[in-house]
């Protein structure tokens, strides 16, 4: 018989090669900042808190726990990080045995008898101070009892080291813990906020390729926002667009996201600005990357679909160094995805690699590296006639030919954490990014009187983008005169610039012509002799700087009640400059404009019972304000958002169903919207109000059914507007929204699902409205999984639009760019993990 030791005070310990079970590190995502102004005063509160608190026995000192339902094995890993207790027991004793759920704050005993209720063992404290574990007696045995001796045979220890396996943790579909909406360890059913995440495993039974997909039918009160040909990935939530999206918890720069390195997505709702800086109100998008394994694993997975779509992927992960200190991990993706509508494509190859360190328990660290080249189609849909969209087939496409422009990206990332003791750690991360994007697209510009004749624009050209952002976190834990805190000071620094640069934008007859949306004739409208000949006549130039510090505490009394508060300052400084002579000319026309805002975040929740969380919070924003462009090239004011909400939630069997309800009351002012005389620009439109009522739905019901279901009630309206806008909606927001999504395992191979999405009736234009019609869509899927050996071999089919029913997604800019949804569509896998 094989027999394990885990020892925390040290890197962990496994013996016996009968453990089969994987420890791997599930690194939470961290901060950098480059800010020297803030060096004398952490390294003053450094100063206070390295002390921490008095140590006391190691049997009554508290900790606070948050270890998921998951195999045995994996969970004593965890307690054993936690608490630094060694552990010893056989290795066959935790085999294909489940441990229950912890999350709360308990002594050892407390933790571990939680841990084992139900497993059939016993533990007991050892003269070294160590905890051995065995079988109980018949199965009815008291913790308290002694361990029987046995013949396990003790082998030469080999050295583990990390943190539980993220991807093991994301197997089911509710989470425990996001680290974005507090930046702490901080479990979901104790933060005063809604928080959505989509894992892994979701992502995968869905097959979604794409990180629209996977938000839009999983998470309530978010649709995706189109724009610019849905050339970028941006969304609404709660009826405002966000189209930024955060890296770890960094922001990125605008662009297309590959979710081959994703391991799970982040949807905080409502105003995020008290620790991330100027957004939506309406909620932050925040995806955490994949990091390195202790034990060697490797995948390689086919997707291949209607209408020539085909997707490979690969992912590879071990230790480099025999201790498993260091890690790499490695992410690859190649696809080319063809559409029903002719012409579209988008074909894509990504690359990931990353290495995780950590030397011993205080210290880690992690570099990152993504490469993107994409050659993709834009899609600006079909136009609108008088309030509807045109009556013409939803394959209908009006560009030339398969003009495809280019996106190259290059991403370097790091970050590192240092823990003074089990109290005090310092978080860095740092990102920085180049983006270029080679425009070769033909765009929709106006229907003629006579509803048949489409004007259309040449654009021809490049835009470049870089983005460096960083920033610095210290979190401390204190009790203070009997209360306990866990406080959080930090800041941040964010640079983007961005350009169109040498650009051609033709809508005369001589360089491209007009197509009849009916009867269109495709392959001779561009003239690129033409066009390249005359010169270039629209340059954009656009910068912005963020700056901001920020505190917050965390404070729990009687273990039941929860108290958030905290504030943020910000220093922004942004710019658009606009020239139809050169890009120059653009810089020097760029005018700075600076703001400076006090965010502030309160938040209440009390917890009952352990099942069972009652919430409210306010929060103040500052918004984004230069997310479109004037056609005066004139930066607008910065938008402010402000929020009241409150809501429950809830954990049942074992915390694997997790469900959130919330109710919420949402402003923001100073807000644009699509210019009714210059297609393609925005202008000012008021104050917009939005409440609503939202209901997510996570996890497993059984061992064998999961599931996913949600609701968004958004009562949005402009409130405070010029006429035409005034008591409208913004367009591509529905009033109901709702999505179910269930899959079951009927045998240790077998699984099937079935699920649908439920959207209501939205406007595609408000100046002159156009009604989106609601739609019903339903999908379906069946896996079945191989063993061969420790090889694991999976085939899966998805239908997705089951009854084959035609619809339309929403509206790019405004009634002349209509977008339509896939029709009946199959997509087939094989996975091949080992």
């Amino acid at each position: 018989m094989m027999h394990i030791v885990i020892n925390s005070c040290r890197p962990l310990v496994l013996r016996g090669r009968e453990s089969h079970f994987e420890e791997v590190s599930a690194i939470q995502a961290d901060r950098k900042i480059r800010t020297y102004f803030f060096s004398a005063f952490f390294i003053l509160m450094l100063c206070h808190a390295l002390p921490g608190r008095a140590d006391v026995d190691g049997n009554s000192k508290v900790f606070k726990f948050n270890i998921p339902g998951q195999t045995m094995a994996a969970s004593l890993v965890a307690f054993s990080e936690t608490t630094g207790n060694q552990l010893s027991y056989p290795a066959a004793l935790v085999k294909d045995i489940k441990s229950k759920p912890i999350s709360g704050s308990y002594t050892t005993d407390q933790a571990l008898q939680k841990l084992l209720a139900g497993s059939g063992i016993t533990y007991r404290h050892t003269d070294n101070d160590a905890i051995a574990l065995a079988a109980k007696e018949n199965g009815l045995a008291d913790s308290s009892q002694s361990v029987q001796k046995t013949d396990a045979t003790t082998l030469k220890p080999m050295t583990v080291s990390g943190k539980r396996n993220a991807e093991a943790e994301s197997q089911g579909y509710s989470v425990s813990n996001a680290f974005a909406g507090t930046k702490t360890d901080t479990p979901i059913m104790q933060t005063p906020m809604n928080i959505q995440v989509v894992p892994k495993s979701l992502m995968n039974d869905q097959q979604d390729i794409n990180i629209t997909d996977a938000i839009t039918k999983n998470v309530s009160g978010v649709q995706a926002d189109h724009g610019s040909g849905d050339i970028y990935e941006s969304f609404i939530v709660r009826g405002f667009s966000s189209g930024d999206i955060f890296r770890n918890g960094l922001l990125r720069g605008f662009g297309t996201y590959d979710p081959a390195n994703i391991e799970q997505i982040e949807v905080i709702k409502g105003p995020a600005s008290m620790l991330y800086g100027r957004s939506q109100p309406g909620g932050l998008i925040n995806y955490v990357t994949k990091k390195g394994l202790d034990t060697p694993t490797y995948s390689v997975q086919q997707q291949f679909g209607s209408y020539d779509q085909y997707r490979t992927t690969a992912d590879a992960t071990g230790p480099v160094d025999k201790d498993g200190k260091l890690r790499y991990r490695v992410n690859f993706s190649y696809q080319d995805i063809g559409s029903f509508k002719q012409f579209i494509n988008d074909e894509r190859y990504f690359i990931a690699p990353t290495l995780s360190w950590r030397p011993n328990d205080r210290f880690e660290a992690n570099l990152e590296l993504e490469h993107k080249h994409e050659r993709k189609v834009d899609d600006w849909g079909i136009p609108a006639i008088g309030n509807r969209p045109a009556p013409v087939p939803l394959n209908s496409n009006y560009q030339d030919n398969a003009r495809k422009g280019t996106l190259d990206s290059t991403l370097v990332a790091y970050d590192w954490a240092f823990k003074f003791n089990d109290d005090w750690k310092l978080k860095n991360r740092f990102l920085w990014e180049d983006w270029d994007v080679g425009y070769n697209e033909i765009k929709i510009n106006g229907l003629q009187a006579d509803n048949r004749t489409l004007d259309r624009m040449y654009w021809k050209g490049a835009g470049t983008q870089e983005t460096y952002a960083t920033n610095l976190d210290l979190i401390g834990k204190f009790n203070l005169l009997g209360v306990k805190n866990e406080v959080l000071l930090g800041g941040d620094y964010w640079h983007n610039n961005f350009g169109n640069v040498g650009v051609r934008a033709f809508t005369s007859p001589a360089v491209i012509s007009t197509i009849d949306i009916f009867n269109p004739s495709y392959n001779n409208v561009v003239n690129d002799a033409v066009a390249d000949a005359m010169p270039t006549n629209r340059h954009f130039a656009r910068k912005e700087e963020r700056f901001g510090v920020y505190f917050q505490d965390q404070i729990t009394l009687f273990d039941k009640l929860h108290i958030m508060g905290g504030g943020r300052y910000d220093w922004v400084t942004y710019g658009t400059g606009f020239s139809p002579t050169s890009f120059a000319s653009a810089k020097d026309n760029l005018t700075d404009q600076e703001d400076q805002k006090f965010s502030p975040r309160v938040g209440v929740l009390y917890q009952p019972w352990q099942w069972l969380s009652l919430f409210s919070n306010y929060t103040e924003s500052l918004g984004l304000a230069n997310q479109g462009t004037s056609f005066t090239g004139q930066a607008f004011k910065p938008e402010s958002g402000e929020q009241y909400e409150a809501g429950f939630k809830t954990e049942f069997f074992d915390q694997r169903l997790s469900s959130t309800v919330s109710f919420y009351n949402l402003t923001k002012t100073n807000t644009v919207t699509n210019d009714p005389a210059n297609p393609g620009f925005v202008v000012t439109a008021g104050k917009v109000r939005s409440r609503g009522v939202e209901v997510d739905i996570k996890g497993q019901v059984t061992e064998q059914l999961s599931l996913v279901t949600t609701y968004a009630l958004t009562d949005i309206r402009y409130v405070n507007a010029d006429a035409p806008l005034l008591g409208q909606r913004p367009i591509n927001v529905p009033e109901h929204q709702a999505s179910l999504w269930g899959t079951y395992q009927f045998t240790e191979r077998f699984k099937a699902g079935l699920g649908g999405v439920v959207v209501g009736k939205r406007l595609g234009d408000n100046y002159d409205p156009v009604e989106l019609p609601g739609y019903v869509t339903m999908d379906t899927m069946a896996a079945y999984t191989i063993p061969v050996g420790k090889t694991r071999l999976t085939t899966q089919v998805n239908i997705n639009n089951l009854l084959d029913k035609g619809y339309y997604t929403g509206a790019g800019g405004g009634r002349y760019s209509i977008n339509t949804g896939n029709p009946l569509s199959v997509m087939g896998s094989i996975r091949l993990q080992f």
